[in-house]
């Protein structure tokens, strides 16, 4: 397994958190980072590494808080970068530039790996 930054890591978290399997269990109940397949753990690192390199004055002293609100605004959940926990220019900031990435759902293939 490759070494994962602290904002990936918070990312996969909030996925796991925020997708459902076919039985609307959350999937961080019964998957982890293990899980994922490496095309969509890949795909994942890349989001996350430009979305940091893009922001990273902004985002840089809450990783963690960032990476999981990644993932809640680029999905159009009901919380992330644009709820009041940063500064207001900043969360415009960064809602507009997580949008910019679309959204992305999770799935559990028939070989028990997670794919988006």
């Amino acid at each position: 397994m490759r070494t994962l930054d602290k904002f990936t890591l918070a990312y996969i978290e909030a996925a796991l958190w925020a997708s459902l399997d076919d039985k609307e269990t959350p999937l961080d109940d019964n998957y982890g980072v293990d899980d994922i397949s490496g095309e969509t753990l890949s795909q994942i690192v890349e989001d996350c590494s430009a979305f940091q390199a893009a922001n990273w004055d902004d985002i840089v002293n809450n990783l963690e808080r960032a990476g999981h609100d990644f993932w809640l605004t680029r999905n159009h959940h009901g919380a992330g970068f644009w709820d009041g926990d940063w500064p207001e220019d900043v969360g415009k900031r960064l809602t507009d530039d997580s949008h910019a990435y679309g959204g992305v759902d999770l799935y559990v293939g028939d070989d028990g790996l997670i794919y988006s």
